[in-house]
Parts: C-alpha cells; sequence; structure tokens
C-alpha cells in the first residue's frame, strides 16, 4: 500500500442558520431539500442518506454532544470527470446537517473542484429565506 498527500489541510464550509431563517423545519425537511437539488443537477447523482445521530446513539460508547439535536449526511456525487483512479478517494461528496436548539448547522468538506463548490455553497444557501444575506463560514 502507497500512502499519499494530495492536500495537507482539509476546508470546511460551514453556514448555520437559525431556524426563524429558514422555511425548513427539521433535518428531515433540509435533506429533502437538498435532494430535490442534487437530483436537478445533471451532473450530480444523489447516493443515501446517512443519520449520524440515530447511529451514533444506538453505540453502546456512543457519544453526542447535548447542543445536537438531529444530524444526518447526505452522499452524493459530482460526475465531471474520472481522471485518475486516486480520485476515488475524495468521492463521494457530502454535506452533514445538524439541528441545534436555535439553528441548523450545514456543513461540507471543500472539493477539488470549484464547481462543485459553487454548487453546495448556493445549494446550502438556498435553505434561508433571505439568500443574499447567508454566508458560509
Amino acid at each position: 500500500m502507497q500512502q499519499s498527500l494530495t492536500r495537507e489541510e482539509f476546508s470546511l464550509f460551514s453556514l448555520e442558520i437559525e431556524k426563524p431563517e429558514t422555511d425548513l423545519t427539521s433535518v428531515d425537511e433540509i435533506v429533502e431539500h437538498f435532494k430535490n437539488l442534487i437530483e436537478a443537477d445533471p451532473a450530480a447523482k444523489y447516493i443515501a442518506t446517512f443519520d449520524h445521530y440515530s447511529h451514533t446513539s444506538q453505540l453502546p460508547n456512543g457519544q453526542i454532544s447535548e447542543e445536537i439535536k438531529a444530524a444526518c449526511n447526505i452522499l452524493f456525487c459530482f460526475g465531471f470527470a474520472l481522471p485518475t483512479p486516486e480520485v476515488m478517494a475524495v468521492r463521494p461528496r457530502s454535506i452533514g446537517i445538524a439541528e441545534l436548539q436555535n439553528s441548523f448547522f450545514i456543513t461540507f468538506m471543500e472539493a477539488p473542484m470549484p464547481v462543485a463548490n459553487t454548487a453546495m455553497e448556493n445549494w446550502a444557501k438556498s435553505i434561508c429565506r433571505e439568500k443574499h444575506e447567508a454566508e458560509l463560514i
């Protein structure tokens, strides 16, 4: 087995949306919203939804921060190109959605393709009522 580095650090995009700033009321509704956006994108393919909260809460030693009320990952892939076998290590993509007491926290890892990052940023911002005010941190 060979080990190689493609990046020295992982860049994350995150957006915290206060509950009054969105019409969506649960992690499940946000997942469904993202699923619809993914399925409408000709270069993206929905794969699955993973209920991270349920999984972790069922583990004998599972630990979940008290501030997290629900948490899912939506998995999908952008199919622009498959230039090398190594690119398989950074696919598929995932967006994490966590419900906190008064907000929803959306996060994803930076993709190596700017067009994929733009799509994921737009998807995250689309759940805000005031899309132009939402900024990823």
